[in-house]
């Protein structure tokens, strides 16, 4: 007999059961074991091992407003019932108490027996006094070695009188998606929270444009503020991340937490003891991704690498021979699949050392050996392969007309002489919308160098209907690629 289908799912689970006993009971048939259950980890080892080794953080402030904290907050929550006052009736009079104390509250861990401590930038900035609570209840000052707001790392010393409890330290560069990983800090001010989870992915660029050297480890690990700063240990109980920032409209935990890789953080450490502050090699370029148009303009079999829009005057890249249009496919051996694979690279490496870069110039491969130089310690985001902002193009008709440049306007866009052709007029509707201006300064053509009206059209000339041109163009000081594809018909 066919079993009935039943919407409760009460009474499915019920009449499920029940066809199972009524098939099980056959005679001469035997009854066959359960499967064992799959096992899950068992993280209370790891705890006992390593919470000793965990703190917290507060960072205190003498007066004035709170400083706005780096990415995702990581002080104290407001009081509940004070902001229940403030919302419904109206009591502005009511600060919460860390608007009263001044006081931003995160996590960290102990990386030596001689007290130095890791935790979060954002934590600790601008504060006046900062203090580390210990599980044991120890309350201890503690000194501020050094602050790197790009990475978002800070290193702390403390002095016990004795040797600390220390965590191990990993290798981040092996973590794999669907990975255990597990967190240990004080959200909300429940000090000594553990939390669990797996890693989302690996490698992630957020996009942010004070943390473009980042690669973020992604996890499902509930972090909220209080968490940052704190560690992120794998099932061998080592450090592999520090937890950083959630991605939230609420503020709270939605499923997506974002660590700090511990290699970056630990290379950061050895340069804040030993300097004070960290170098990032810097390349010398700015670079977009290769997108659709770019695509059918280079004839590329797919939109993997970065594209090279602006190359720095004096600069290893242009030193190498690197030039506008490349595009950058791997770097030190590395994959590049697109923009943001780039700049944790370079950041990483030591200024002077000398790294194979494979380019794409014409259809085809080179590779050409590049000196990394040294990022200027106020300089972030610019000519370290740093992406372009906006830097996305779309789908246009060639139409427009171009001008002769001089050499004297030239010289005060920053330009060669003979480099480039001025756009005069926008003709085309679809030129427009697609943000040509007049003004913009055309610098190639598909990778070909214009200087003169002459050289454009003679670039442009054999362009059919369905083609795609790529445009190099400069900007407000900056090179950005637009691809514009020719209608068919009219």
């Amino acid at each position: 007999m066919k079993p009935t289908i039943l919407r409760s799912p009460r009474l499915g689970l019920f009449v499920c059961c029940a066809l199972a006993c009524t098939l099980f009971a056959v005679p001469g048939a035997q009854a066959q074991p359960a499967p064992a259950a799959a096992s899950l980890p068992d993280f209370t080892g790891i705890v006992q091992k390593n919470a000793p080794a965990v703190v917290q953080v507060e960072a205190k402030y003498d007066g004035g407003d709170k400083p706005q904290l780096h990415g995702q907050p990581g002080g104290m929550p407001n009081d509940p019932q004070a902001e229940l006052f403030r919302r419904f009736f109206g009591m502005p009079m009511m600060p919460s108490p860390a608007e009263q104390a001044h006081t931003s509250l995160g996590s960290g861990f102990i990386i030596s027996a001689d007290g130095y401590i890791l935790t979060n930038n954002h934590v600790v900035a601008n504060a006046d006094k900062v203090i580390v609570r210990l599980q044991d209840r120890r309350i201890l000052d503690a000194k501020v070695v050094g602050t790197d707001p790009t990475y978002d790392i800070a290193l702390l010393k403390v002095s016990a009188g004795g040797s600390l409890p220390t965590v191990q330290i990993g290798d981040s560069s092996m973590l794999k998606p669907g990975q255990w990983v597990l967190a240990i800090g004080s959200p909300f001010d429940f000090d000594y929270t553990v939390t669990q989870g797996i890693v989302s992915a690996v490698g992630r660029n957020l996009g942010n444009q004070d943390q473009p050297y980042t690669a973020f480890i992604q996890t499902d690990v509930p972090i909220n503020p209080g968490n940052s700063g704190g560690p992120l240990f794998n099932l061998q109980g080592q450090v592999v991340g520090i937890n950083s920032q959630i991605y939230s409209g609420t503020g709270g935990y939605q499923g997506v937490s974002f660590s700090i890789p511990i290699d970056l953080a630990m290379n950061a450490v050895e340069q804040l003891k030993t300097k004070g502050y960290v170098t990032r090699g810097q390349l010398g370029v700015l670079v977009q991704a290769v997108d659709d148009d770019m695509e059918k303009a280079y004839k590329l079999p797919d939109a993997s690498g970065a594209a090279v829009a602006q190359v720095t005057s004096g600069s290893g890249a242009e030193k190498a021979g690197i030039e506008l249009g490349d595009i950058i496919l791997s770097y030190d051996g590395h994959a590049i699949h697109g923009p943001a694979d780039l700049p944790p690279l370079v950041g990483m490496t030591k200024p002077g050392t000398r790294v194979p870069v494979v380019i794409l110039r014409n259809g085809k491969k080179q590779t050409v050996q590049v000196t990394i130089g040294a990022m200027p310690r106020d300089q972030n985001a610019v000519d370290n392969g740093g992406t372009m902002p906006g830097a996305s193009s779309g789908s246009a008709a060639l139409g427009l007309t171009v001008k002769p440049l001089d050499n004297a306007t030239r010289s005060q866009m920053g330009l060669k002489p003979g480099q480039g052709v001025l756009i005069g007029d926008i003709t085309g509707n679809v030129a427009a919308q697609a943000g040509l201006q007049p003004g913009d300064v055309i610098l190639m053509v598909n990778q070909q160098a214009v200087g003169s009206v002459e050289a454009f059209r003679a670039a442009t000339k054999d362009v059919k209907a369905g083609s795609t041109v790529l445009l190099l163009v400069r900007r407000n000081g900056q090179n950005r690629f637009f691809g514009l594809t020719v209608p068919n018909g009219k």
